[in-house]
C-alpha cells in the first residue's frame, strides 16, 4: 500500500495553518480505522439525494482499502451503482477520520482474506467466524478505495493545529 501524502485542509477561516508542522501521521488515522467498530457510510443517489447509515466494516492496511457488506437491495447498493463516490467516517466525533473515495463491488469468492479479516474483527468464536464469513459473502461486498482522507481532533488546541488531509 502507498502511504498517502499529508497536506493541510483548506480551512484557513478556522485557523488551520498552511505549513505542515503538526500534521497528523497516517498511522494515527489507521489506528482509528482499525479500532473502530461502527462506521458511517454516506452515499448519494444519481439525483444527489444523500444517504447516511452506520455499518460494520474493516480497514485492510495491506491493501489500503475499506470494506463492508450490505444487502443487494439496500439503498446503499442502489446509490453506489448509480454513483460510486462514497464517504466513510469513524464513529468518534472527537478524534475524527473521514475517508472519501470510490466504491466497487467485489466478487466474494475472490476476497476471502478480506471477509476473514472482517469476520474475525466482530466474532471471536471460530464457528461464528465461519458463519459470519458465509453471511457476508451472501451480500454485496463493497470495497472503498480512498482518494483523500481527513483527520481532525475536536478540541480548542488541536483542531486548528493538527487538522490534516491525506491524498493518494
Amino acid at each position: 500500500m502507498t502511504t498517502p501524502r499529508a497536506e493541510r485542509p483548506a480551512m484557513a477561516d478556522y485557523g488551520v495553518p498552511d505549513e505542515l508542522d503538526g500534521v497528523l501521521p497516517w498511522s494515527w488515522a489507521e489506528e482509528r480505522l482499525l479500532a473502530c467498530r461502527n462506521y458511517w457510510v454516506v452515499t448519494a443517489s444519481a439525483s444527489a439525494r444523500p444517504h447516511a447509515m452506520p455499518v460494520w466494516g474493516v480497514w485492510v492496511p495491506e491493501t489500503g482499502h475499506f470494506a463492508f457488506s450490505c444487502a443487494a437491495g439496500s439503498r446503499k447498493v442502489r446509490n453506489l451503482e448509480a454513483n460510486p463516490q462514497v464517504t466513510v467516517a469513524v464513529d468518534d466525533s472527537i478524534e475524527v477520520v473521514v475517508l472519501e473515495g470510490r466504491a466497487a463491488f467485489l466478487d466474494p469468492a475472490t476476497v476471502t482474506d478480506t471477509l476473514h479479516a472482517f469476520a474475525t474483527k466482530y466474532w471471536d468464536d471460530p464457528q461464528a467466524v465461519t458463519d459470519g464469513e458465509a453471511f457476508l459473502a451472501q451480500n454485496k461486498v463493497v470495497e472503498v478505495t480512498p482518494e483523500r482522507a481527513f483527520g481532525i481532533i475536536e478540541d480548542e488546541v488541536d483542531f486548528s493545529q493538527r487538522a490534516t488531509r491525506w491524498v493518494w
